[in-house]
């Protein structure tokens, strides 16, 4: 038993560090992928010293409870994400950016795009508004090429304001609300659109920042889920620490 489970660590362990690297050319390097680096390589390391480690109960429990808590968080985070509650009356639209490579959108941001847009032909009359600044291995803003993207996919280019300085998930939340205040007499109505595993924090950032926002999911490509959805997990529990 000892030796299956041995080859099921460092072999579960090896398939992760893999899935991590291959990521690279999909997507820009972030915190996101040392976590999974970490986590590959401690079940490497857990695998080939298992059969002393495996005496220890105390620890075998918590890493136990710690999977369980990580895997319940991620399935909320999962079904949290794909329950829209989009009325498609909103007065503004805010997409959040995801990173590019060079000048041209990740498969991420691509889909949280094509979502903007199909929203665009539900309600045509909505602001649209693209966040995100410019970051290590990109030649221009998140927001330049998010804007050129939603124009190909023929959405006016009237109907889209850049929101360029923002460099995370509660800057672009602010400075799109900022954007929208001058535009807008209070209240006005927003929905936020993102992908699944980012929905619930994004909307609880809103909330924070006194948006009436709603939410508009969009899809994950396979390969990116334990990716993003590790990250994710992370970033929510430092939002119901330190609040942001």
């Amino acid at each position: 038993m000892t030796k299956k489970i041995k080859v099921f660590l460092f072999t579960s362990g090896f398939l992760i560090l893999l899935a991590t690297i291959a990521s690279l050319f999909f997507v820009n390097f972030h915190f996101g992928m040392i976590i999974l680096c970490s986590l590959s390589f401690f079940l490497i390391l857990y695998g080939l010293f298992c059969d002393s480690l495996l005496k220890l109960k105390c620890l075998n429990y918590s890493i136990l409870a710690s999977c369980v808590f990580f895997a319940i968080m991620m399935l909320f985070l999962g079904f949290y994400g794909q329950t829209d509650n989009v009325t498609f009356d909103e007065d503004a639209v805010i997409v959040l950016g995801a990173g590019i490579r060079g000048e041209r959108v990740t498969r991420l941001l691509a889909y949280r795009l094509d979502r903007a847009a199909e929203y665009s032909d539900y309600n045509p009359n909505a602001i649209i508004v693209v966040s995100g600044g410019q970051g290590p291995q990109e030649d221009i803003t998140e927001a330049l090429a998010m804007e050129r993207y939603l124009i190909e996919k023929g959405v006016p280019q009237e109907r889209i304001i850049k929101e360029e300085a923002s460099t995370s998930t509660y800057e672009n939340l602010l400075y799109s609300k900022e954007i929208l205040d001058k535009l807008f007499e209070v209240p006005y109505k927003v929905v936020v659109i993102t992908n699944d595993f980012h929905i619930f924090r994004a909307t609880k950032l809103a909330e924070k920042l006194g948006l009436n926002v709603t939410h508009y999911h969009a899809k994950i490509d396979m390969y990116g889920i334990p990716l993003n959805y590790s990250r994710e997990c992370i970033a929510v529990l430092r939002l119901l620490i330190l609040g942001r």
